[in-house]
C-alpha cells in the first residue's frame, strides 16, 4: 500500500494571509449576523489585523534570517526576506487606508463595512503574489487581489465616476488576466513546469534549439504584470480609475496593489527568468523610458490634482522599472527600497487628497489648493514633504529611492534609459511646483477660509508618511540594508 505524503505546511509562514483572510471572513460574517454594528468596529478590527500582520513580519524575518529561505506547499510556495518585506509593506498600506476610510465613509454617507472586508481579503491576495514559487499560486493571488479592487473602485455609488472608473478598471483587467494565464500556458509548455524553481533550473541547465514559445510566453506575462503595475503603454486604465475611484481607495491601490505587481514581476523576470534577461530587459527598459516620459509630461498638462498623481504614478512605475531591467541583485534590491519609500509617499499624498476632496469627493482641481497654506499651514507644510519627495529632492526618501534605481540602471549599462529618466524627473518636478504654487503663491476664495478638517486617522498617516520619508532621506542605511537582505532567492527545486 503506498503511503500518502502530504505536503509540509509551514504554520508560522502562512500566519499574515491567514490573518487577513480570516479577519476579512470574520468581519463580514459578524456584520452579517449582527443588526448594528458599533460604527468604529470595522475600522478598528482593520487596523488590528493589519498591526497583527505587520508584528508577524518581525518573527518571520528572524526565521529567515537565521534558517535562511524555505519553500513549502510542494514547492508552491516560499518564504524569504522579499515575502516578508512586501508583507510588511502590505499591512502599512492597509493599516493606513483603513483609517483614512471611516470619515470618508461617514462624510460620503456610504456603508462602512464592505471597504474594510474587501480591503483585507485583497491585502491576502498581495501576500499570495509576493509569497507564489509557481505561477498557478501567483495568478490565483493576482485575481484575489484584483476582483476586491475592482468592486472598491465601484464602492461610491452616487459618483457616476466612480461606476465607470471600476467598469473601466475591469474590462482591462480581464484583459490582462487573459494575457497572463496564456503566457503562463506557454512558459509551461516551453519549460514543462509553472514552478518557478523548476523553470529557472530547466532554463539553466537546457539550450533550446526554437525558443519562440518562450519568448511569446514572456511577451504576453509582461503585458498581464505591466498593467498591473500602470506601465505604458498599459496604463490607460490609470487616470479615470484614480480619479473616479474613492479617494482611501486609491492610497491602496497607489501603495498595496503596485507593490504587490512589482514583487509578482521580481520573482517571475529577475529570479525565474534571469539566465533570459537578455531577451526581456531591453523590452523592459522600453517600458520604463516610455513610462517616465509620457507619466512626466501628460501630469504637466492636467490641472486636476488626483490626475496629476496618477500620472505621477505612471512615471513612478518606470523608475521602478530601471531597477528591474538591470536584473541583477542591485537593481532589485533598489526596487524593495522604492517600494517601501513610495508607499509612506502615496499613502501620504492621498491622505491630502481625501481631506481636502470635501462632500463628494471631487474638490480636486487645483483651484481647491489655491491658499491653502494660509487656510492650514501644517497640512500645506505636510504635503510640501511629500511632493519633494516624489520630485526626488535631497533629504527626502523620494531622492533615495530614484538615485538607487538609477546607479542600478547606469551599472547594468542602460544609460539611455537612465538618461531618458532623468530628464523625465526633471519635467515632474514642475508637476509638483504647479501644486506648491497653488497652495503657497496664490489667494485661495474667501468663503473656503477654515473649510479643511482633518480627522485623526489623517493626521496620522499624513505625520508618520512625513517623518518616514524624511527618516529615509537624512538616514537611508537601514533600509538599503533591509532591502539587499530581501532580495529574493528560488527554493525548493
Amino acid at each position: 500500500m503506498t503511503d500518502i505524503v502530504t505536503p509540509e505546511v509551514l504554520w508560522w509562514a502562512l500566519l499574515p494571509v491567514l490573518f487577513l483572510s480570516a479577519g476579512g471572513m470574520l468581519l463580514l460574517t459578524v456584520a452579517s449576523l449582527v443588526r448594528r454594528l458599533p460604527d468604529a468596529l470595522p475600522q478598528v478590527w482593520t487596523v488590528v489585523t493589519g498591526l497583527a500582520v505587520l508584528a508577524a513580519t518581525a518573527p518571520m524575518w528572524n526565521e529567515v534570517r537565521d534558517s535562511g529561505p524555505r519553500s513549502f506547499m510542494g514547492g508552491m510556495v516560499a518564504v524569504d526576506g522579499s515575502t516578508v518585506l512586501v508583507t510588511a509593506v502590505l499591512a502599512v498600506a492597509v493599516v493606513a487606508t483603513a483609517l483614512l476610510a471611516r470619515p470618508y465613509l461617514i462624510r460620503e454617507n456610504l456603508p462602512g463595512v464592505e471597504l474594510y472586508v474587501l480591503l483585507m481579503l485583497s491585502a491576502a491576495g498581495g501576500v499570495v503574489m509576493a509569497s507564489a514559487d509557481d505561477l498557478i499560486v501567483l495568478f490565483l493571488g493576482l485575481e484575489i487581489l484584483s476582483i476586491a479592487v475592482y468592486v472598491l473602485a465601484a464602492l461610491h455609488l452616487r459618483r457616476i465616476e466612480s461606476q465607470e472608473a471600476a467598469l473601466k478598471y475591469f474590462v482591462l483587467g480581464a484583459f490582462a488576466s487573459a494575457f497572463l494565464l496564456y503566457g503562463m500556458a506557454l512558459l509551461y509548455g516551453a519549460t514543462g513546469s509553472t514552478r518557478l524553481a523548476l523553470i529557472a533550473d530547466h532554463l539553466s541547465t537546457v539550450v533550446l534549439l526554437e525558443d519562440g514559445m518562450l519568448l511569446a510566453g514572456i511577451a504576453l506575462l509582461l503585458v498581464g504584470l505591466a498593467f498591473k503595475v500602470a506601465a505604458v503603454p498599459f496604463h490607460a486604465w490609470t487616470p479615470d480609475v484614480y480619479q473616479g475611484a474613492p479617494s482611501p481607495v486609491v492610497a491602496w491601490m497607489a501603495a498595496g496593489v503596485k507593490a504587490a505587481g512589482f514583487a509578482a514581476m521580481v520573482r517571475v523576470l529577475v529570479v525565474a527568468l534571469g539566465t533570459h534577461a537578455s531577451d526581456w530587459s531591453p523590452a523592459v527598459a522600453v517600458l520604463a523610458g516610455m513610462s517616465v516620459v509620457v507619466g512626466a509630461s501628460v501630469a504637466v498638462l492636467q490641472t486636476d490634482v488626483r490626475r496629476m498623481l496618477a500620472y505621477s504614478s505612471i512615471a513612478h512605475a518606470g523608475f521602478l522599472l530601471l531597477g528591474v531591467q538591470a536584473a541583477d541583485a542591485r537593481g532589485t534590491a533598489a526596487v524593495y527600497a522604492y517600494l517601501v519609500i513610495y508607499t509612506l509617499l502615496a499613502t501620504g499624498s492621498f491622505a491630502v487628497l481625501t481631506v481636502m476632496g470635501g462632500p463628494g469627493d471631487s474638490a480636486h482641481s487645483l483651484e481647491d489648493y489655491r491658499g491653502l497654506a494660509h487656510r492650514r499651514p501644517v497640512l500645506a507644510g505636510a504635503f510640501t514633504v511629500l511632493l519633494l519627495g516624489q520630485a526626488g529632492v535631497p533629504f527626502t526618501g523620494g531622492f533615495v529611492a530614484k538615485l538607487g534605481v538609477l546607479a542600478a540602471a547606469v551599472e547594468g549599462h542602460g544609460y539611455w534609459v537612465a538618461g531618458v529618466a532623468m530628464l523625465a524627473a526633471a519635467i515632474a518636478a514642475f508637476v509638483y511646483l504647479r501644486i506648491l504654487v497653488a497652495m503657497y503663491l496664490e489667494d485661495g476664495a474667501e468663503d473656503s477660509a477654515g473649510a479643511v478638517a482633518v480627522p485623526l486617522g489623517a493626521r496620522v498617516v499624513i505625520g508618520v508618511s512625513c517623518l518616514g520619508v524624511l527618516a529615509v532621506g537624512i538616514v537611508p542605511g537601514p533600509l538599503m540594508d533591509l532591502a539587499r537582505d530581501a532580495v529574493p532567492v528560488l527554493v525548493g527545486g
